[in-house]
């Protein structure tokens, strides 16, 4: 079958293969035939080497498809359920489950790393974060297949997977906007404006994009945000809006240290700052002990969006219907597999928000 993979950390490409052999799903396990499948920056991270990963890999995690196989002792998903593909899968048993924190499990984390269903020239290739999305067919956990209504298109699923459950999520599970907060997001790719929409929905008076490239500025008002600059016009637009006090919230969807510590200066005196991106082990951040103690504000980890993958699917899928959440101006372009690798110069290039690969 058709597959892309990543032999070595660093490469600018990604081999594009139409041999790739799956293995059958082992007991826990169903296999997913792919229908469409987003290009998210982690990928592109995964790539560089900056989120780590067992190679080779199959890439890709933000996906939908359609349940073709269920192994031994599998109830659900059945076969012919269309789902969404949630890279942390969760147990429902272990303390972190049961303490309403599902983002957090790591029942499958061995798995994730060390099983390599996947097979290239007779070698076994792993799968990115136990997902392995960029394939025509792949195989996961069951609980990583979350079921979704069939009337959803794929591709618009596929956002659900990853962007829309990371971004609204952050804003409406971590932040926990209030009706007539003050938000600022950095960043406008997918997850950025995921955001933006959640701190909409929210209810937020105040929502400014804050993306170096203005492009993505028209996009980012459409979905929501009250204003949008470039980062050098932020400070003057904070002035403006806040009287130099600061946003009540402050999203960092890039993952990068100095941006946090742009979103640090940004928000208020007891304000939030919220981690969404996801960054390097070697990328570090500092802040004293004296300002943290005494100016009050609270850094907080947005890990997918505090969410629970099968409770906020369904949240997400109302909105949609109800006109509320727009899944489809999320969508630059509809790709095929073969452009795969010209999709992800676009992305490095900022040519490009979201991407979605369909298969046929």
């Amino acid at each position: 079958m058709r597959a892309a993979v990543l032999h070595t950390a660093g490469a600018a490409e990604m081999d594009l293969r139409d041999d790739v052999a799956l293995s059958p799903p082992q007991a826990g396990e169903v296999r997913v035939r792919i229908r469409a499948t987003g290009i998210c920056h982690s990928d592109l991270s995964t790539m560089s080497g900056v989120l780590p990963a067992s190679l080779p890999a199959v890439l890709g995690h933000e996906a939908a498809g359609e349940v073709v196989e269920v192994g031994p002792g599998v109830t659900a998903p059945a076969v012919g359920d269309h789902v969404v593909i949630s890279f942390t899968p969760a147990c429902r048993r272990c303390p972190d489950c049961l303490a309403g924190q599902p983002y957090l499990c790591t029942s499958e984390i061995d798995g994730a790393f060390g099983r390599a269903p996947f097979a290239c020239d007779g070698a076994p290739v792993y799968r990115m974060a136990g997902c392995g999305s960029w394939a025509e067919e792949t195989v996961v956990p069951a609980a990583a297949a979350v079921p979704i209504d069939p009337d959803v298109p794929f591709d618009l699923a596929a956002m659900m997977s990853c962007g829309v459950t990371t971004g609204v999520g952050a804003a409406l599970n971590t932040a926990r906007i209030r009706p007539g907060d003050s938000v600022v997001v950095f960043g406008a790719g997918g997850v950025g404006l995921s955001v933006v929409q959640g701190a909409r929905l929210a209810g937020a008076a105040v929502i400014v994009a804050v993306d170096p490239l203005e492009a993505k500025h028209e996009i980012a008002l459409r979905m929501g945000a009250t204003h949008a600059t470039v980062p050098d016009g932020l400070a003057e637009l904070q002035g403006a809006l806040t009287g130099g006090r600061g946003f009540d919230h402050a999203f960092e969807a890039v993952g990068r240290s100095a941006v946090l510590q742009a979103a640090w200066d940004a928000v208020r005196r007891g304000g939030d700052v919220i981690l969404v991106g996801a960054g390097g082990a070697d990328d570090v951040w500092r802040a004293d002990m004296f300002s943290l103690l005494f100016l009050g504000k609270n850094v907080l980890s947005s890990l997918y969006g505090s969410s629970d993958v099968e409770r906020d699917v369904r949240r997400w899928t109302d909105l949609w219907r109800a006109g509320r959440l727009d899944l489809e101006g999320l969508i630059t372009r509809r790709i095929a597999f073969e452009e795969l690798n010209d999709a992800i110069a676009a992305l490095r290039k900022g040519e490009a928000i979201r991407q979605v690969v369909v298969f046929d």
